[in-house]
């Protein structure tokens, strides 16, 4: 109400324009939001975050060429604004010109040499590309300039991901210290700890965090891990049918959590469940290229040679490579050649 009141009294205040644009996207009126924006651009034409709101809100859209031309006209127009340089190169990377993106993020930093953000966007961009010694050196210089939890976390992902679990434990125990409320670095926290065999702290932060959401379907999961690595397979059957009654909406993680169901019950020989439990996790995700393999192995157990053959073969499609489906297929050749040898001796 008192935006528009300004906007009576001085139709061509472009920060009353700007302000309006951003409640109203805010409430999603999205369309209304867009003209007050380019409002404030045409009456503020070096107001720079006007440019990365209606840009940002047109990108929402999915209208890129009409953003890409405001982001365009707006480093043209504020060429020493950092965030804006910060903001295009995120348009960029999610545009995909990761390429382009480098030297926006380069020119936030050289106009602002303490821009830790576009820092860290440098060494998300630099991960994604594969060069880690790159965004090692990014996320370090980002640090430099303030040390927060949410700069620590992608580099503990980064020495997870890349195996230095030493580095990430460290890491993440800043990070949690800095954060100690922030679910998702406990969570980060915990599963470093289980991968490093610290499996009792790991399940106690775990359970907690559990204690405080019961719906933290990643909870499950690591559980599962935890319980599975500690062979106490009940007890990881146990959490994967809690993590399934959460009906999570996506069918992958569905099938990764049916496929995880298999393996318990192999674990405790249960093969006929364990068999249901991969036919289940292929009919979510026809690309399980393991459940396929599995459901051979339980056939194949049972000397049920044609249908692990077929099985196999379907798994053999998806990963043509494996070494394992090829030793198993021979091993099947030569169960059927000794099976047909015997026939033809009884035969005879």
């Amino acid at each position: 109400m008192y935006y528009q009141k300004a906007l009576q009294l001085h139709p061509q205040h472009n920060r009353a324009l700007f302000n309006l644009g951003n409640l109203l996207k805010s409430q999603e009126k999205k369309e209304e939001a867009i003209m007050l924006l380019k409002d404030s651009i045409k009456y503020g034409p070096e107001f720079a975050d006007a440019y990365s709101s209606l840009a940002s809100l047109l990108a929402e859209q999915e209208r890129f060429k009409e953003a890409e031309e405001i982001y365009q006209a707006g480093i043209k127009n504020c060429p020493d604004s950092s965030d804006l340089h910060n903001n295009y190169g995120v348009f960029l990377v999610d545009s995909g010109f990761p390429e382009k993106a480098v030297a926006h993020y380069q020119q936030a930093i050289k106009l602002s040499p303490g821009h830790h953000v576009a820092m860290v966007n440098l060494g998300r961009l630099y991960r994604s590309l594969g060069e880690n010694s790159m965004a090692e050196e990014w996320y370090k210089r980002a640090l430099q300039v303030a040390h927060k939890a949410e700069i620590l976390s992608p580099l503990g992902a980064l020495y997870y991901n890349t195996g230095r679990y030493d580095e990430a434990l460290q890491i993440y125990r800043e990070a949690v210290a800095l954060q100690p409320s922030q679910r998702e670095l406990r969570l980060a926290l915990a599963q470093v700890l289980a991968v490093m065999g610290q499996t009792r702290e790991a399940e106690k932060m775990t359970n907690h965090i559990v204690s405080e959401d019961t719906g933290c379907l990643e909870c499950y999961r690591l559980l599962s891990a935890i319980y599975s690595k500690q062979e106490h397979h009940e007890k990881a059957l146990d959490v994967i049918d809690k993590a399934l009654q959460l009906k999570p909406k996506d069918p992958k993680v569905i099938s990764e959590l049916f496929f995880t169901k298999g393996n318990q019950l192999r674990e405790q020989n249960l093969l006929d469940k364990a068999f249901e439990s991969y036919k289940a996790a292929v009919e979510l995700n026809s690309e399980q290229a393991q459940a396929w393999m599995n459901m051979g192995g339980i056939q194949h157990i049972k000397g049920n040679y044609a249908s692990a053959r077929a099985y196999y073969e379907r798994a053999l499609q998806l990963v043509p490579e494996s070494k394992l489906l090829k030793e198993n297929l021979a091993k099947l050749d030569r169960l059927e050649r000794r099976l047909q040898e015997v026939r033809e001796k009884d035969q005879t």
